[in-house]
C-alpha cells in the first residue's frame, strides 16, 4: 500500500516538472547559461568584429584622425586615437567608387586609385564645391554633383581625384558609378569636412582584394555617424 502511495505522487509531481522545464525558453536558457561550467561554454569568435559605440562628434577636427576607404565593402571609416592611445573608429560612411573595378592605371579609366602598401594619401586642399558642375554625359547636361566640399586628395600619377559629395547623385552611394573619386552623401561630407577633415589628412584606399588591417576588426564595426 505504501509502495502505491509513492508511485501516486510521483505520476502527480511528474506534470509539474514538465511545465517548468518547458516554460519560458528564454528564461531556460539564461538559468542553463548561468550553471552552465566555465569549461563548457562556447566560445567566442574573435575573428567577427563587435559592435563598436562611435564617440561624439568633436567639435572641430583633432588633426590626427585618418581615413581607411575599402572599395571591397564601399566604406569611408575615420580613426582616431583615444586617450590611452588605443585606435578607435569615429565616424563610417557608405560611398561609391570608380565604375571599374582595380587600381587606377589613367586618365578616364573610372578606376578609383589605391594608395601603396604604407603610403597613404594626403588631403592637400578643403575647397567650397558647393557651386560646381560637372557633365556626366548622359543627357542631364552640367549639373551640380559635388556636394558642399571637395577634398582634394595627393594621388601620385593622377590628378583631379577627391572625397566630395554626391548631389544629383545620391542613389550611387554605396556603389560603383564614380569616374574615380570617393562619394559620400551630401550630409555625410558635411559631417567629414566640419569634425574631422584637415589639411594634410592620411587616406588609405584599399583594394577591392586587399584585406583589412588586423586592427581593424578589434575596433568593431558600425552604422553612420
Amino acid at each position: 500500500m505504501f509502495n502505491q502511495f509513492i508511485v501516486i505522487i510521483s505520476l502527480l509531481l511528474m506534470p509539474i516538472a514538465g511545465v517548468a522545464c518547458s516554460g519560458n525558453t528564454s528564461e531556460r536558457h539564461a538559468t542553463e547559461a548561468t550553471i552552465a561550467p566555465a569549461d563548457t561554454a562556447t566560445p567566442v569568435d574573435t575573428a567577427t568584429p563587435v559592435t563598436a559605440q562611435l564617440p561624439p562628434l568633436p567639435a572641430k577636427p583633432t588633426g590626427t584622425a585618418f581615413i581607411v576607404v575599402s572599395k571591397k565593402n564601399l566604406t569611408l571609416s575615420v580613426y582616431d586615437r583615444d586617450a590611452h592611445g588605443d585606435t578607435v573608429l569615429v565616424a563610417h560612411y557608405p560611398c561609391c567608387m570608380g565604375k571599374n573595378k582595380g587600381n587606377k592605371q589613367g586618365r578616364g579609366d573610372m578606376r578609383t586609385p589605391e594608395s601603396p602598401a604604407g603610403k597613404p594619401f594626403k588631403i592637400t586642399m578643403i575647397q567650397d564645391a558647393s557651386t560646381w558642375k560637372h557633365d556626366f554625359n548622359d543627357g542631364r547636361g552640367n549639373i551640380k554633383a559635388y556636394g558642399h566640399w571637395f577634398l582634394r586628395l595627393e594621388t601620385p600619377g593622377h590628378k583631379g581625384i577627391g572625397i566630395h559629395g554626391s548631389t544629383n547623385n545620391e542613389n550611387t552611394v554605396p556603389g560603383r558609378a564614380s569616374e574615380g573619386c570617393i562619394r559620400l552623401l551630401d550630409k555625410d561630407i558635411i559631417t567629414l569636412k566640419e569634425h574631422f577633415a584637415y589639411v594634410g589628412m592620411p587616406v588609405t584606399v584599399q583594394g577591392e582584394n586587399q584585406a583589412p588591417f588586423p586592427w581593424e576588426s578589434r575596433v568593431g564595426s558600425v552604422t553612420s555617424h
